[in-house]
């Protein structure tokens, strides 16, 4: 009985692979590339990249990107691949969910490389979500990472804090303070629950610094005439006054005279014998 063949291995020229244009990954540690490319020379390649080919002699990478730069960085002129035959879709998902499951990407990669997959799929949150087995609460805040712009994306990741103190930062994400604050996060070295009572107290105090409307009037006028009605109120009440306004030097000086006998009203009989 004949054993089926699937996916052989070949030696390809190094040269004749192309990077894949939908690798999620865009920043590449070279120490860890360093200490892959060291194994590979003492070992070999023991697991071959995978391509497929786009012309006679030219091959597209689907997965392998790490260790096909590091068969570059040893200056080899072949290496072990599986060629297969896959449609783009296909290719991107298969590299996004590779490198999610060795943990290669970093947080805002994983979310940059999901959203382009829903674009380029068409599919829901739900929908991509089932494919790279999480959920779709999990699918939904790696990509409200994204409203983060390139440099504080960088700017996060360079002060080391991690995914969880990225959300915590979101509801200042349009802040011009942004920044600052990221570095006192980090020069504090504040957990998640620290860094979102600092978020909360910065929300707080922008509300409290909110200006106030104030009621500026230039014409006295208007103030005069509520005093003038204040005094009508009271005539109404049977308590007489009288006013004036003269000048005195560089002042307005306004009076209001009231008779003691109508502001004071007399005791009554009861009142003065328990007086």
């Amino acid at each position: 009985m004949k054993q089926k063949t699937v996916n052989r291995v070949v030696l390809l020229p190094i040269d004749s692979i192309t990077p894949n244009p939908n690798q999620p990954r865009m920043i590449f540690d070279k120490e860890k590339l360093e200490e892959l490319a060291v194994s590979i020379s003492n070992y070999g390649l023991l697991q071959p990249v995978t391509v497929q080919q786009i012309d006679r002699n030219k091959y597209q990478l689907i997965s392998g990107e790490r260790r096909l730069m590091a068969c570059r960085q040893l200056k080899m002129k072949e290496v072990p691949a599986i060629v297969t035959s896959i449609t783009a879709e296909d290719s991107a998902a298969l590299s996004l969910i590779e490198n999610i499951q060795r943990c290669n990407l970093n947080y805002f990669e994983e979310a940059r490389a999901i959203e382009g997959l829903m674009k380029m799929l068409g599919e829901t949150q739900q929908m991509v979500a089932n494919r790279l087995g999480k959920k779709q609460s999990t699918v939904a805040n790696k990509i409200r990472l994204l409203r983060f712009s390139q440099e504080i994306q960088k700017s996060i990741l360079e002060h080391g804090l991690t995914e969880r103190h990225a959300r915590a930062l979101l509801p200042i994400a349009e802040r011009l303070d942004l920044p600052a604050a990221i570095g006192m996060i980090a020069l504090k070295q504040w957990n998640v629950a620290q860094t979102e009572r600092y978020v909360a107290d910065l929300l707080n105090k922008n509300e409290k610094k909110k200006p106030t409307r104030l009621f500026v009037v230039k014409d006295l006028k208007i103030f005069m005439n509520s005093i003038e009605k204040a005094i009508d109120t009271m005539k109404m009440a049977g308590i007489e006054s009288e006013s004036n306004i003269k000048e005195q030097g560089e002042y307005l000086v306004y009076t209001i005279k009231i008779p003691r006998k109508s502001a004071y009203r007399p005791a009554k009989p009861q009142e003065r014998k328990q007086a």
